[in-house]
Parts: C-alpha cells; sequence; structure tokens
C-alpha cells in the first residue's frame, strides 16, 4: 500500500485600483485592467476612497472588498455579455 499526502498550493493573486474617476474604478489584477463603470455597479457610488482602494484578488482573480461586502468576478468584466442581469437598488436586483 502507498501512502502519502496531497497538498494544495493556494497562488496569491494581486490587485489594486489604479484610478477612481467621477464615471468608474480602474482596477489592475493579475497584470490586466479593468474598468468598473459605476453605471453597471452603483454600489460604488457612496463608497469612500479608503473603501474603495481597500480591494483583495482571490486565487482565481475575483475581486472582494471586504468593508462594502462586494464581490465581482473577473469573468464578469470580461464577458459582460454573459450576465445580463443588472442591479436595482429598489429590486434588490
Amino acid at each position: 500500500m502507498i501512502s502519502g499526502t496531497d497538498t494544495l498550493t493556494v497562488t496569491e493573486s494581486s490587485a489594486e485600483i489604479t484610478n477612481i474617476s467621477p464615471n468608474g474604478i480602474w482596477v489592475l489584477s493579475n497584470d490586466k485592467e479593468y474598468f468598473i463603470d459605476y453605471k453597471e455597479y452603483p454600489f460604488f457610488t457612496n463608497a469612500s476612497i479608503r473603501q474603495i482602494a481597500d480591494v483583495e484578488s482571490d486565487s482565481f482573480g475575483n475581486l472582494h472588498w471586504p468593508e462594502l461586502d462586494i464581490d465581482i468576478e473577473i469573468d464578469s468584466l470580461e464577458n459582460p455579455e454573459q450576465y445580463p442581469l443588472v442591479y436595482n437598488e429598489s429590486s434588490g436586483l
């Protein structure tokens, strides 16, 4: 009988805000830059600069803002046509 251990390797990804403009946020994640438009992601419009700058990235490159409790999948930024659901404050969707 052969015994051994499996190991899980976690790769750290990096994310940083490169610009905050009146129209949205530019974020750099794993050497790619993405624009997050306030029209598409209105929950950032009242966030402070400190809250927006506090972005984390998981091993898949997905973005997370802990204090704002906001998560955005990188795939939704790269392929927005596959994510037609738009946030509406009155319905919560």
